[in-house]
């Protein structure tokens, strides 16, 4: 073959694998976050919904906690689809009892549905925030020092004996008025004083769809708006809301879809 032809046919090669150069990080499990890396300028799809690509590649989504079907990812440079179809692996989930709530706290009194139909309201609005900050692409932190881990994510709930919502983050049992820091750089969407199930809440946006929340606060110290870098002091942990001992639980979404957070913290 002409060494002309073999030059050319390298190149065309070589821009090929460019264009199809995908990678993940993260596992395909039921409750897992993935941070995706990709060739700039590409479009990325994942079940027929196009995401974010940020100026560099990246791209997260996550898997849900019960989902049981593939996901399909495709990307698209220069007119060429590379199409990757990944199996999810199921998970088990174990069971966590917790007595002595205020049995208004298990069964809220129907006096303060208009309420909580409005909190709500308020957290599913700042999880679908799809701004293009790149935040979510670096390590995140541990938000408690020293913290002892109370509950998990997925745990089937049963409280006061009556079986609830799965538990969708990560419980850390501290004293009162521990300091917590930004597990990731983020803009604040959420800074509640006073939640009916969460109490002091925040929320923070680190772009793309992804964000995380802080629960059960006893003081918040930043505002809504405030760029907040990691390790920053955000508020002390407390025991406001549905809580039955100082602790700070955290959450982890991509848009609607809740995640473990230890996927991001590298918590076995």
């Amino acid at each position: 073959m002409d060494s002309k032809v073999i030059k050319y046919l390298i190149i065309f090669l070589f821009i090929s694998f460019k264009a199809y150069a995908l990678e993940f990080n993260g596992k395909f499990i039921q409750g897992h976050f993935i941070l995706g890396k990709t060739e700039p300028n590409s479009k990325v799809i994942i079940d027929k919904k196009q995401i974010k690509v940020s100026k560099d590649g990246f791209f997260a989504f996550g898997i849900g906690k019960d989902r049981k079907y593939d996901v399909v990812i495709k990307v698209i440079k220069d007119g060429e689809t590379k199409k990757v179809i990944k199996k999810v692996q199921k998970r088990k989930y174990n069971i966590q009892r917790i007595d002595g709530l205020e049995e208004k706290k298990v069964t809220p009194p129907e006096e303060v549905y208009e309420r909580i139909k409005k909190e709500n309201i308020l957290i599913a609005k700042a999880r679908e925030i799809n701004s293009d900050l790149d935040f979510f692409k670096n390590k995140f932190i541990l938000p408690v020092d020293d913290a002892i881990i109370t509950g998990v994510y997925g745990s089937q709930r049963i409280l006061n004996g009556k079986p609830r919502w799965p538990h969708y983050g990560i419980d850390f049992a501290q004293k009162l008025g521990t300091p917590i820091k930004a597990m990731a750089d983020g803009v604040v969407t959420m800074a509640e004083q006073d939640l009916y199930f969460t109490g002091a809440t925040l929320i923070f946006d680190h772009g793309h769809g992804i964000s995380t929340l802080y629960m059960h606060l006893d003081k918040i110290f930043v505002e809504l708006g405030d760029i907040v870098k990691q390790g920053e002091i955000i508020g002390t942990v407390g025991s406001s809301g549905r809580s039955t001992g100082p602790h700070l639980d955290v959450r982890l979404n991509w848009f609607g879809t809740r995640l473990d957070p230890a996927t991001v913290l590298n918590i076995k």
